[in-house]
């Protein structure tokens, strides 16, 4: 798609970058055909292609409006049509680039400048373990709405204590920990199970993911700084890598290198860290080998859901099936619209909750038909936001694949 940058983006790096995602574009509408939003609401403005248009427009001068903001907005950042592409256009990254030019030229309403700083000041603070707490102690009198959004209270069981040689660094996260703090100590006592030892850095916090995606990019950046800081001294010391165990995070912890690729100071740092992060799932191969004989696991049915972050952001598909499946688990994707989107996407279903519902029933849905006529006994996802969000949905239990491995292997001790 040729590109003709007006003249405030022409050697920028944010217009550099723009201009060259764009020019991969030949329209072909491939997207449109797998994005969540299109398939909701038809309008060509609302798939990728049209948001496309929109940002290329914005850089060759047009004056974005509210419409073209609201537009943008409403993508999920699913990256499904990265997946689907063709042309391997880098759709993310525009759409980041994208949100802040308009952002920056579109003021918003005061009670949306609110609720986004709420989220993004909110969900990464100190204050929010607290506040779930509170929220748990009186979850049940708490409206509809807010209470989809505080899971039952959980215990987090007992972290491994034992010292190995191989040590790997564990992105707690900012949510997770308050929200269920099993999936982590789980993690722990897998990984420990096969010989390595999971440390947490004291001074890491937030991925940056929440707050970049949000628009407040210089802060989702100094988060990310922070993060390099607090885990340089593990890795020099010998840590091989750092895993995630929640694929939102995971895909932000990849994208390092490339969103600090400009800062002198931290890009080399961060593009160690981009190359040493791993998703839990991609250590399943080591860990199925491992523990193979070792899993005491029941023949219950369970529907996998592989969020986006997972399938279409860093493009691992098939591997907790097919490892889980050696390990004598009876998982299974759905045939169903496995490639869709759930809704959860962050802080979309606050933001857009009425498509964030439609996309989550059409999502247990398909779940529903895993295994026929039967239906699943459990779901299981690697993500703490779509976990959350399919279970406001359902009375089938909305787990995290690690948790029923660390389940199996506690029942064969």
């Amino acid at each position: 798609m040729q590109t003709q940058l007006a003249p405030r983006y022409q050697g920028t790096p944010d217009g550099m970058a723009a201009e060259a995602i764009l020019r991969k574009c030949v329209h072909c509408g491939f997207c449109t055909a797998t994005c969540p939003t299109y398939q909701l609401l038809g309008d060509e403005l609302d798939s990728p292609r049209g948001r496309i248009y929109l940002m290329k427009q914005v850089l060759e001068g047009s004056v974005p409006t509210r419409k073209t903001q609201q537009h943008l907005d409403r993508c999920l950042t699913c990256r499904n049509c990265e997946t689907t592409c063709p042309s391997g256009v880098q759709y993310g990254h525009l759409l980041d680039i994208g949100r802040k030019l308009v952002d920056a030229q579109v003021p918003r309403p005061a009670a949306e400048r609110a609720l986004r700083w709420t989220l993004k000041e909110g969900l990464t603070s100190a204050l929010f373990a607290p506040a779930m707490a509170m929220g748990q102690g009186v979850r049940a009198m708490l409206p509809h709405a807010i209470k989809n959004k505080v899971p039952a209270k959980q215990g987090a069981g007992i972290w491994p204590r034992r010292e190995h040689a191989r040590k790997v660094l564990l992105l707690a996260g900012c949510v997770q920990p308050a929200m269920s703090p099993n999936i982590n100590s789980a993690t722990a006592r897998v990984l420990d199970a096969a010989g390595i030892q999971t440390m947490v850095a004291p001074r890491a916090g937030c991925c940056g993911a929440v707050k970049f995606h949000l628009n407040d990019q210089d802060g989702g950046m100094a988060e990310m700084r922070a993060n390099i800081d607090a885990w340089w001294g593990f890795i020099e010391h010998g840590a091989e890598g750092i895993v995630s165990n929640a694929s939102g995070c995971g895909v932000t912890l990849k994208d390092y290198g490339h969103i600090l690729r400009d800062d002198p100071a931290y890009a080399a740092k961060a593009q160690r860290i981009s190359e040493l992060s791993r998703d839990i799932s991609e250590w399943l191969p080591e860990l199925a080998t491992q523990l193979k004989g070792r899993v005491s696991a029941k023949a219950s049915r369970i529907a996998f859901h592989p969020p986006c972050s997972l399938q279409h952001g860093m493009q691992l598909r098939g591997g907790v099936e097919k490892y889980m499946t050696e390990l004598g688990f009876n998982i299974k994707l759905t045939g169903c619209e496995p490639h869709l989107c759930c809704g959860s996407a962050g802080t979309y279903s606050v933001l857009n909750p009425e498509i964030a519902y439609q996309l989550r029933d059409r999502k247990l849905g398909a779940l529903a038909t895993t295994f026929g006529a039967d239906k699943p006994e459990q779901i299981v996802s690697a993500n703490i936001g779509c976990i959350t969000h399919l279970q406001s949905g359902t009375d089938t239990p909305v787990r995290h694949w690690i948790e029923l491995l660390d389940q199996a292997l506690q029942a064969s001790a």
